[in-house]
């Protein structure tokens, strides 16, 4: 999958699919990152698969891809292809890897739909993400030893730091913090996620 493609939609014409015809379309998301275009860009691709107002009128999709794991399994088949090209488009974008965000998802806040996805992407500075992290010992051992919140008293322990249950302090940390462990390392959540998104916003108002 190319670079600059997050994910990609199979588009079905849903009335000739219920006639015993498959008719779609795969779509590489983001279309455009203008609204103007974007608008002409999902109107030409309806049309090109019989989607036209008026003998055919609706559309599913009824596959997805995606390179980012647990991103498409929170899509279902009647997504509105506006909102999942912004959401392709504030991915693109975002000011974090793709492992956070693989991270951020199995977490699993703010994942019910492609809105709360949308605001998930918008708010990745209410996580704590620490790569490679993949245990308790290794959290435990993160806090103690760099963080740089007990310095000064890790250096006058001298070899007494040899017996540091650092797996009891990282879980007592994931536990109070609330967090997890993933493939990609430890997450957690620092603060609520504020919602730019609801059913009353300018989409065009969201475009960078």
């Amino acid at each position: 999958m190319k670079n600059d493609v997050i994910f990609r939609a199979y588009v079905t014409n849903l009335g000739l699919y219920n006639e015993g015809e498959l008719k779609g379309e795969w779509i590489d998301f983001p279309i455009q990152n203008d609204c103007e275009k974007l608008n002409e860009s999902i109107e030409k691709i309806l049309t090109e698969i019989g989607v036209d107002g008026k003998e055919y009128e609706e559309y599913f999709i009824t596959d997805y891809e995606s390179e980012i794991n647990g991103l498409t399994d929170c899509f279902g088949e009647y997504e509105n292809l506006f909102l999942l090209n912004l959401l392709a488009h504030k991915i693109l974008n975002m000011d974090c890897s793709t492992e956070q965000l693989e991270s951020m998802l199995e977490l699993g806040e703010s994942t019910e739909s492609v809105t709360d996805l949308i605001n998930l992407v918008c708010n990745i500075e209410c996580f704590y993400f620490l790569p490679n992290v993949q245990n308790d010992y290794d959290l435990g051992y993160e806090y103690a030893e760099n963080s740089g919140l007990y310095t000064e008293i890790f250096d006058s322990m001298g070899t007494l730091r040899n017996y540091i249950d650092y797996e009891s302090y990282g879980r007592d940390i994931r536990l109070t913090e609330g967090g997890i462990h993933t493939v990609n390392g430890y997450i957690t959540m620092t603060d609520s996620i504020t919602a730019y998104l609801d059913d009353t916003t300018d989409i065009s108002e969201l475009y960078e």
